[in-house]
């Protein structure tokens, strides 16, 4: 069963910003050819709304063509035979619609598989915006960090400037006496008393 829902899971694309399977794919799953699943579904447009499916544009397809060649290379599915026509392209809705147009057994078990596999493609999704959030925040306080860290040694350097120059100051005063001592040792004392 969970190879079954990672089989269906390879085979969700994202496209116009929606988790959706191709038609090929999903006749491929469900034992029938293409052409009979699209038949089923033209014969029941009515439950299929552009929100459950929607046909490709001539763009999107060449785009799924390039990336199926580039798929096609790297292992032996030849999807390629599946990219001559348009395909349908059925959301989570769409695809559990299918499962009223399509009864036979195989149908139903595959409907299973990839309804679970739409699920756990939902919580990923989730977990995984989730875990982006507490990146995010993470990300916030410790640039807030460093940015404190930052303002801390600011005020270090401006109080060590501060510090510098009263040392200095210091210095300088104790300088001036010095010189003042040195003058009165050289000048001779006047002496005190009676001669």
């Amino acid at each position: 069963m969970e190879s079954e829902v990672i089989l269906v899971q390879n085979l969700i694309h994202e496209i116009r910003g929606k988790k959706v399977m191709l038609d090929f794919d999903l006749a491929k799953l469900y034992q029938v050819e293409t052409r009979s699943l699209k038949q089923a579904v033209r014969r029941n447009l009515e439950r299929f709304p552009d929100d459950f499916m929607f046909a490709l544009t001539q763009e999107e397809h060449k785009l799924l063509k390039i990336s199926m060649r580039s798929q096609i290379v790297t292992s032996k599915d030849s999807r390629n035979e599946y990219t001559r026509y348009v395909p349908f392209a059925f959301t989570e809705q769409g695809v559990a619609m299918l499962s009223s147009v399509l009864k036979s057994d195989v149908a139903i078990a595959a409907n299973i598989a990839i309804m679970r596999a739409f699920v756990q493609v939902r919580e990923y999704l989730v977990a995984t915006s989730s875990l982006s959030a507490e990146v995010k925040e993470l990300k916030a306080k410790v640039d807030l960090l460093q940015l404190l860290q930052e303002e801390n040694l600011e005020a270090m350097n401006d109080l060590s400037e501060d510090v510098r120059k009263d040392i200095d100051s210091l210095y300088l005063a104790i300088g001036q006496l010095a010189e003042k001592l040195e003058e009165k040792k050289r000048k001779p004392m006047a002496r005190i008393g009676f001669i």
